[in-house]
């Protein structure tokens, strides 16, 4: 199983929760096209680097416990979930997988593709709401409007970007999967 992005509950409230995330390590690649065109986009990029296409080649396994082979790479487990939100540009996403929280700056991989950076995002308290279900735009915007409507209506300021959480396999069935908006 992967391992989860870790995350405190400071508070629930009426359609959210608010939640304290840590400063975490992501892996990044901005690409171009549609919602539901960036996530296959990014994939291969983000995929290579956590399977060794990195400056020193160890592998980012994407299932869970970390281990270490008598021969062959290093295996460390990637974090669910891969993060997908708005650029700013119309037709642009930013897609990011949440990297295990024992890296650091310094011992994080330095990817080989130009494409895919790595970055630290910093602690932050966020509100969030969980579903399941497809992973159409048209689901995520639903529940952004209504995120955002039990936000202000708990007299809280919205700021930072949305960001759409996707924590299983495509193959996953519909009603199987979870999804997030923070």
């Amino acid at each position: 199983m992967t391992g989860q992005q870790p995350y405190e509950v400071a508070e629930r409230r009426d359609g959210f929760e608010l939640r304290r995330y840590p400063a975490h390590l992501v892996g990044e690649i901005e690409v171009g096209g549609s919602f539901d065109e960036a996530p296959d986009r990014a994939f291969g990029p983000l995929a290579g680097f956590i399977n060794g296409a990195n400056r020193t080649r160890r592998q980012i396994a994407i299932t869970a416990p970390v281990a270490r082979q008598e021969a062959g790479p290093e295996t460390i487990a990637m974090t669910a979930p891969v993060m997908q939100q708005a650029t700013g540009r119309p037709g642009s996403y930013l897609v990011q997988f949440v990297m295990p929280s024992h890296f650091t700056t310094q011992t994080l991989p330095a990817p080989d593709d130009a494409r895919v950076r790595t970055r630290e995002i910093p602690r932050q308290l966020a509100a969030a709401v969980r579903f399941s279900g497809r992973r159409t735009r048209n689901g995520f915007e639903e529940r952004v409007a209504a995120l955002r409507q039990a936000v202000v209506a708990a007299g809280l300021r919205p700021a930072g970007p949305v960001r759409y959480a996707r924590f299983n396999p495509p193959w996953t069935p519909w009603f199987l999967r979870r999804n997030e908006v923070v």
